[in-house]
C-alpha cells in the first residue's frame, strides 16, 4: 500500500469526522437548554382591560398585573380573531384564525389533529404544564403535566381533570387553587434543566363571577362610576346592536348573575330571565361546604334584603343602575383574586432567579363588556369585546414602560413563542411574530386585522360578522339574515355610537378598506363558500332551520 496515499485517506476521514461532528453539533438543541427563555403564559377569563389599572384605574386596581407594564410592555390594540372562550384558545393554541382550525364557535369540537405550539416545543426539549380552564378537550397535547377544569368549570371546590391522578375535586376557590398548582409545579416538578412553558389560566373573572371569601365585604360595599353609554339607544348602529340579548336590565339572569335568591325572586313577582337563572345559583352555592355558605349568606343575605326592600319603588332606571353596582361588584371582586394571585407567581419568579430569563404574557381570550351599550358579554367586533389586555415583561429584550400601538392578536402568540424558543414556526401558522414590536421595531408590521364571529343564532343573538380594523378605523360586514356593513371611525368615535358608512365624507374610506379587506379575507384563505359551509353546519347539526 501506498503509505503517502493512506496517510492522506486518513488525515481526510478525520477531516470529514469533525466537520461531521460539527454539522450534527450545529443542527442539535442548544446545549445549554436555560439560554432558551422559559415562558409563563397568563391568561384570565373574559377579563376586559377597562379592568386593569394599567389601562385605567377608574374601576379597580390590579398592581400585581401593571408590574407587566412598567417592567415590561403594553399593548393598547390588541385583539382577537373571534371574540367566544373556546375559539380564542383555539386560535391562540394552533396560531391559525378560526375557520383553518374548524374551532368556529363554543359549541362544533376541537379538531384535536390541529398541531399546537406547546406540542411544538415539548418536542423540541421544553418542559410543559397546563393549570386551569382550557375549555375543550380533557386531554391536551404536548404537556408533561396538566390540570384543567372541565368546561366552564365552578367557582368554589372545584373539579379539575388531571394527566396523573384521574378526576379530582379540591376544596377552596378555583383561583387560588390554580395558583397554587402553579406555584407547586414551579417549586416541585420544574426541571432546572430545562425551559419551561408554563400556561396559567384562570376561569375568573367569567359569569357567573363569584368573588373568594375574602373580598365579600369590601367589593359589596363598593360603587362603582358608570359608563357613559349605559343607557345607549343604539340609534347610530344597525340591526345587529338593536336586536343583540346581553343587556344589564333585561338580558342579565337574576340568580345566577345578581345573585337575588331565588326565594326573593318568587316573593317579588320576578321571572327568571332564562331557564338557567335560579339553576345556575343553586348549582354555584350547592357546591358549597356548610362553613363557605354560612359566610356567603352572611354577606349577600343582607345585600338580598335591602333589595327586596327597595324594588317595589325602583324604577327601570333605578334597575338598570342597581344590576351595574352588583355586576361590577362580583365581576371585580373575583378579579382581585386574580391579580393577587398574578403577584404571587411573579414573586417566586423573582425570588427563585427565574425572572430575568422567563418571558411573562398576561392576556385575556376576549374583551368584555362592563355596562358600556348597556351590555354585558362579548361577540361583537365593537372594541370592549375585540379589544383585550396585553402585557409582555421580557427583560433585556424588553424596556421597561413601553407602549405599543400595533394591530396585534391573539393569533401572534403561537409564532412569537416559538421564534422566542428558536423555533422556525410551521409554514401554515398565520399569525406575525411580535418580537420586532417587543424590541421597539414597529416598521413593516401589518397595518390591520381580520375578525370573523359565527356563533348565531345562539345565546345573545350576536349576529355574524366579518371585517377589518386598523388603529384609525373599523369596517363590519353583518351577514346570514341581514346584509349590513358599519364603519366606525375610531379615532373620532371612541365609543363607536355613529355607523359612517352611508356618510359621503368617508366614501373614499370605505371604498379602501374594502378592497383590504377582500385582500385579508385571500391572504387568510376565508369567503362566502366558506361562511355557507359554516352555515350548513348549523342546519345539519339542526342549530337553525
Amino acid at each position: 500500500m501506498n503509505c503517502k496515499k493512506c496517510f492522506f485517506n486518513i488525515l481526510l476521514t478525520a477531516q470529514l469526522g469533525f466537520f461531521l461532528v460539527l454539522f450534527f453539533a450545529c443542527t442539535q438543541k442548544p446545549a445549554v437548554e436555560k439560554d432558551r427563555p422559559n415562558i409563563l403564559f397568563i391568561m384570565s377569563d373574559d377579563h376586559a382591560y377597562q379592568a386593569i389599572s394599567a389601562y385605567s384605574d377608574h374601576l379597580i386596581k390590579t398592581p400585581s398585573i401593571d408590574r407587566l407594564a412598567q417592567e415590561g410592555m403594553i399593548f393598547t390594540n390588541a385583539c382577537v380573531t373571534n371574540s367566544i372562550c373556546a375559539p380564542s384558545r383555539a386560535v391562540i393554541l394552533t396560531g391559525k384564525h378560526s375557520h383553518i382550525n374548524g374551532k368556529i364557535d363554543n359549541h362544533f369540537p376541537f379538531d384535536t389533529t390541529n398541531i399546537t405550539f406547546p406540542q411544538i416545543l415539548h418536542k423540541n426539549g421544553y418542559q410543559t404544564a397546563m393549570f386551569g380552564k382550557l375549555h375543550f378537550g380533557n386531554n391536551p397535547k404536548g404537556f408533561d403535566q396538566f390540570k384543567i377544569l372541565p368546561g366552564q368549570g365552578k367557582y368554589y371546590n372545584p373539579d379539575f381533570i388531571t394527566k396523573n391522578e384521574g378526576n379530582i375535586q379540591v376544596e377552596g376557590y378555583t383561583t387560588d387553587i390554580i395558583t397554587d398548582m402553579t406555584l407547586d409545579w414551579l417549586e416541585n416538578e420544574r426541571e432546572s434543566d430545562k425551559p419551561f412553558l408554563l400556561m396559567y389560566l384562570h376561569k375568573a373573572p367569567h359569569r357567573e363571577w363569584l368573588p373568594a371569601e375574602r373580598h365579600f365585604k369590601e367589593y359589596l360595599s363598593k360603587t362603582f362610576p358608570e359608563p357613559e353609554t349605559l343607557f345607549d339607544d343604539y340609534a347610530g348602529r344597525g340591526t345587529a346592536a338593536k336586536t343583540a340579548e346581553m343587556n344589564l336590565l333585561t338580558h342579565m339572569n337574576w340568580a345566577g348573575d345578581s345573585k337575588i335568591y331565588p326565594e326573593v325572586m318568587d316573593e317579588l313577582g320576578i321571572p327568571e330571565t332564562s331557564n338557567w337563572d335560579k339553576a345556575a345559583l343553586h348549582g354555584e352555592l350547592g357546591r358549597k361546604t356548610p362553613e363557605q355558605r354560612a359566610a356567603w349568606d352572611a354577606a349577600y343575605g343582607p345585600m338580598n334584603e335591602e333589595f327586596k326592600k327597595n324594588y317595589p319603588n325602583m324604577s327601570k332606571e333605578d334597575l338598570m343602575r342597581w344590576r351595574y353596582q352588583r355586576y361590577m361588584q362580583d365581576y371585580l371582586g373575583s378579579i382581585a383574586s386574580v391579580d393577587e394571585g398574578v403577584g404571587k407567581i411573579l414573586d417566586y419568579l423573582d425570588q427563585n432567579g427565574l425572572a430575568d430569563n422567563t418571558i411573562v404574557v398576561y392576556t385575556s381570550d376576549q374583551g368584555f363588556y362592563l355596562g358600556e351599550h348597556g351590555w354585558y358579554d362579548k361577540r361583537f367586533i365593537y372594541d370592549e369585546s375585540f379589544k383585550t389586555p396585553l402585557l409582555v415583561r421580557w427583560p433585556g429584550m424588553i424596556n421597561p414602560g413601553s407602549v405599543n400601538t400595533q394591530m396585534v392578536q391573539n393569533l401572534d402568540f403561537a409564532q412569537t413563542f416559538l421564534e422566542a424558543a428558536g423555533i422556525t414556526p410551521p409554514n401554515d401558522m398565520q399569525g406575525e411574530s411580535l418580537i420586532p414590536l417587543l424590541q421597539g421595531k414597529n416598521e413593516d408590521f401589518r397595518e390591520a386585522v381580520y375578525y370573523h364571529y359565527y356563533e348565531y343564532p345562539s345565546v345573545h343573538m350576536v349576529k355574524r360578522h366579518y371585517g377589518i380594523v386598523t388603529e384609525d378605523y373599523k369596517l363590519a360586514h353583518f351577514y346570514y339574515d341581514v346584509d349590513e356593513w358599519e364603519l366606525y371611525d375610531r379615532k373620532n368615535d371612541i365609543h363607536e355610537l355613529k355607523n359612517q358608512y352611508h356618510n359621503p365624507d368617508y366614501a373614499d374610506v370605505v371604498k379602501e378598506l374594502k378592497i383590504k379587506l377582500a385582500g385579508l379575507r385571500e391572504k387568510y384563505g376565508d369567503s362566502d363558500a366558506l361562511n355557507q359551509h359554516f352555515i350548513d353546519l348549523y342546519r345539519e347539526a339542526g342549530r337553525i332551520q
